[in-house]
């Protein structure tokens, strides 16, 4: 032993020698070289080429790494293998014996990741994964500055990384450009595999390590390639504690560019471009430095740490919150294409116009894709019925404060093409299509407008919330299930919603369903109140609303029980025209109803009393959309329709 370290030679094992293992070989050569390692054996399920293991002498090869580690002693296996093999064969090593160093992502699923590190904690074995960057000494300089005040208050990190990738390297294996092949999920996605060390980086930067570091995410998923993962994403990243973080990737550039990782501040901005272990600072203090940091080799440092009990750079346990960022992505929806006319379809390559400096754009706004000015990314969502569009789902729509800020549904048409909503009508600009809206929730106003206010009539106060998106968890063709939190204009969050809508074919026309779950997030029950619980007769409005085109000829309302439409309690309502028929199902509230003065209907949360919502709130609503006027027995009929569809969930 000299100077607290020992000079015994490591017997290492590579598992997977081709590929990406070209890298570790000769990183393995280097070690080999200066007596560190010794290469014992290789794990492959191909023989391996004699001229790739030039200067490694004679390692022993098995296609058992089990058998393999036991034979040969190892003390360290070399993990290189597709994604999906990472779960078993790190166990498989670990059990033999042999700490790991395991090749990003550590895993295909968080339960996988969460498998690893139980037997890593039993065997009291190291487990490392091969996040080269997090071995920079950049990172924890940044985090020095961060917390010196170099650049003021954090307000967010920004992310961007932009490569070309031709065609082949979307088939240069079988789980190429894979989520998942058969029931086993791959995770083959640029924000998972290429660019996992951009997600990885930027949360260590922003101190984030373990799954409960990341509160939730909300990505958005393309692909430009005939792929089944993404190759052109975005998301971002919400901590528990922490900035939010944009992260926006593509493989379609024309060209490489280097990613970046920049952190603004108040006061500056520091900016790390993590292939090249630069910093640039720029500080209203300190002025414009650039400096190039030292990294450490994480073979290198398991290395030490097996000789030397050294510390790990990257344990397995710092990766968790990468693998719960990615098991958000398992379960995004899947990526959706983008359209060949804003591509550039070469011979041998997709690239897509500009999108290096889209990426660049989302890093420096902190903006995801929906929020810039990309016509294949807007933040619409289209559903369709017997493969044709019925509907649009604007989900993120700049509007004005004073409107409420809210996604809503429009334009919704009739099979045969008949748009049956309207937004931002003259009479109340506030009415957005179909959308979920209340008038006063604990004082803040989701309507949109002015508010009601007792003994003094309606009022414009300063007191309009925003419904926020932050997430589909399903989206396909026929609808999505989104999660949505309503904000208050003081900041305060009030509401968690959980929105599901779905577009369903009927004998004749089709069926919106659409049902929400509000849950309250403060410490206090909520009130939800309408104009009619604060003195103005009638005027109940809040929950579900539907407003239909105010050019309607002919417009008129009925009931299942032929009662008066206006705060009937039917269990349906139907508003029809000379052109369309609408049919809405319930059974909670009672019916609010305009014909005359414009045509809008909704049931109402608060129709004379208010309503509180101590822990939730759950309401479901159908709409039957036809074309022209049906009777009120067609109706019926439809109606009784919807019934069995509400059986069915």
């Amino acid at each position: 032993m000299m100077n607290g370290t020992t000079t015994r030679t490591v017997p290492v094992v590579l598992a997977g020698a081709y590929g990406h293992g070209w890298w570790h070989l000769e990183n393995l050569r280097r070690l080999t070289d200066g007596g560190l390692v010794r290469l014992a054996g290789v794990c492959d399920v191909r023989e391996i080429e004699p001229d790739l293991l030039r200067g490694l002498g004679r390692p022993e090869q098995s296609a058992d790494l089990g058998e393999l580690i036991e034979r040969t002693g190892a003390e360290v296996t070399v993990l290189v293998t597709p994604i999906h093999t990472h779960r078993d064969l790190a166990i498989r090593a670990l059990e033999a014996g042999s700490h790991v160093l395991l090749e990003k992502p550590p895993a295909a699923t968080l339960a996988g990741f969460r498998e690893i590190e139980t037997v890593v904690r039993n065997t009291g074995l190291a487990c490392q994964v091969g996040f080269q960057s997090l071995g920079s000494a950049a990172i924890p300089a940044i985090r020095r500055l961060v917390s010196e005040g170099v650049i003021g208050r954090v307000r967010g990190i920004g992310v961007a990384g932009a490569w070309e990738r031709p065609s082949a390297y979307f088939t240069r294996s079988a789980w190429a450009g894979k989520r998942r092949a058969g029931r086993v999920d791959v995770m083959d996605g640029a924000l998972t595999n290429p660019f996992a060390h951009a997600v990885a980086t930027a949360l260590a930067v922003a101190g984030a390590g373990l799954a409960g570091d990341v509160a939730g995410i909300d990505a958005e998923l393309f692909h430009a390639n005939p792929i089944e993962a993404d190759d052109t994403s975005c998301l971002r990243i919400r901590l528990t504690d922490g900035p939010p973080i944009t992260i926006a990737v593509t493989l379609t550039a024309d060209r490489r560019h280097e990613p970046y990782v920049t952190v603004h501040g108040t006061e500056g901005r520091i900016t790390l471009t993590y292939t090249l272990d630069k910093v640039r600072v720029e500080s209203r203090a300190r002025g414009v430095s650039t400096t190039t940091y030292a990294r450490a080799d994480l073979l290198e440092n398991l290395v030490s740490h097996v000789r030397d009990d050294v510390p790990l750079l990257v344990p397995l346990s710092r990766t968790g919150a990468f693998m719960r960022v990615l098991e958000e992505i398992r379960l995004a929806p899947d990526p959706l294409p983008i359209p060949d006319e804003y591509q550039e379809i070469g011979p041998d390559r997709r690239t897509i116009p500009g999108v290096a400096n889209l990426t660049a754009r989302s890093a420096e706004h902190l903006a995801l894709f929906s929020e810039l000015d990309v016509p294949w990314a807007a933040a619409r969502a289209v559903l369709e019925v017997a493969g044709r569009p019925v509907a649009e789902y604007n989900w993120r729509p700049e509007l004005a404060t004073t409107l409420s800020p809210r996604p809503y549904l429009h334009p919704v048409r009739t099979l045969n093409g008949v748009p049956v909503t309207e937004v931002n009508p003259a009479d109340h600009v506030h009415h957005l299509g179909a959308s979920i809206a209340v008038a006063d929730v604990s004082g803040r106003n989701f309507w949109g407008g002015r508010t009601y206010v007792r003994d003094s009539g309606p009022t414009w106060l300063n007191n309009h919330g925003v419904q926020n998106h932050i997430a589909f968890t399903r989206r396909d063709d026929h609808g999505f299930t989104e999660t949505l939190r309503w904000t208050g204009v003081d900041g305060l969050d009030l509401i968690e919603e959980h929105r599901s809508v779905t577009a369903r074919p009927l004998s004749r026309g089709w069926a919106l369903d659409v049902e929400f779950v509000l849950r309250n997030l403060t410490a206090e029950p909520l009130t939800v109140e309408s104009s009619a619980t604060k003195g103005r007769p009638g005027a109940g409005y809040g929950g579900f609303f539907w407003r239909a085109p105010g050019e309607s000829a002919n417009r008129t309302a009925f009931t299942a029980h032929g009662d008066a439409p206006h705060g009937s309690r039917a269990p349906w309502l139907a508003l029809s025209s000379d052109l369309w028929t609408l049919i809405f199902i319930q059974n909670d509230d009672p019916w609010f109803v305009r014909v005359d003065e414009y045509p809008g209907v909704g049931p109402a949360l608060a129709w004379d009393t208010p309503l509180v919502i101590e822990r939730e709130l759950t309401r479901r609503v159908v709409t039957v959309i036809a074309d022209g006027r049906l009777t009120p027995g067609e109706a019926a009929a439809l109606a009784a329709d919807i019934g069995d569809i509400q059986r069915e969930r």
